[in-house]
């Protein structure tokens, strides 16, 4: 592995070509730098070369770092993945953007919890897109109803899907899920979800989530290297 800065510049390339070979704009596709695990040193690192996205998956240790780089200004928070109940004050007081979300009752208790002071929080639902049983997120058709859950409640604001596809599928497979999140957020939209985000891609997979429509790419190890524990 490269730096962190000649890594970030890799991925910033791979994205670049993948947006071209799909007749994109690279501009179109935020890049969400996944932190998890690594100092605070590693984020505010990336933060010097122009990273300004970070998403972290464990709540006290996402608000350590929340807290320990507050004074660096443009940061936007991502929490990524599954939320316990006793997390959700935590997450909804730290936190920008939360992916993963899959059940009504923690959308009610982070709505509960945002506080009034805060912009709404920007939520994305997880689909289990591979169908996965150990795999978080409803079931594909079970998005409808989370998301006319989440239209109603306040200091919530439902933005996208998210989705994980199924480890080491190939890019046919991989490109067949991704394609799946995308029909469902359109058929959001005719029922009149305004939802403009596809949280969708990784390292190992980034390429066939642009191809199929990502507006979010979430990337750790490529950036930063294997993760410390």
């Amino acid at each position: 592995m490269g730096t962190i800065a000649e890594n970030l510049q890799a991925v910033h390339e791979r994205i670049a070509r993948a947006a071209a070979a799909a007749g994109r704009s690279a501009n179109d596709i935020e890049l969400v730098a996944v932190s998890k695990t690594l100092p605070a040193a590693s984020v505010e690192a990336a933060y010097r070369c122009g990273q300004r996205h970070f998403g972290e998956n464990q709540a006290q240790e996402g608000v350590e770092k929340v807290t320990a780089l507050a004074a660096l200004p443009g940061l936007t928070w991502h929490f990524i993945g599954p939320i316990q109940g006793n997390k959700t004050r935590a997450v909804a007081e730290h936190f920008h953007w939360v992916h993963g979300l899959d059940r009504e009752r923690i959308a009610t208790r982070l709505a509960a919890a945002r506080p009034a002071a805060l912009a709404p929080l920007q939520v994305c639902i997880q689909v289990n897109v591979s169908g996965e049983a150990s795999k978080s997120g409803v079931a594909p058709g079970g998005e409808l109803a989370l998301a006319e859950t989440i239209a109603r409640l306040p200091r919530l604001a439902l933005r996208g899907l998210m989705a994980i596809p199924a480890p080491h599928a190939g890019e046919a497979a991989q490109r067949r899920q991704f394609a799946l999140l995308r029909r469902l957020k359109e058929a959001l939209n005719v029922r009149g979800h305004a939802l403009d985000t596809l949280s969708m891609g990784m390292s190992a997979d980034l390429e066939a989530a642009v191809a199929e429509g990502a507006t979010m790419v979430r990337v750790g190890t490529a950036i930063f290297g294997a993760r410390r524990r």
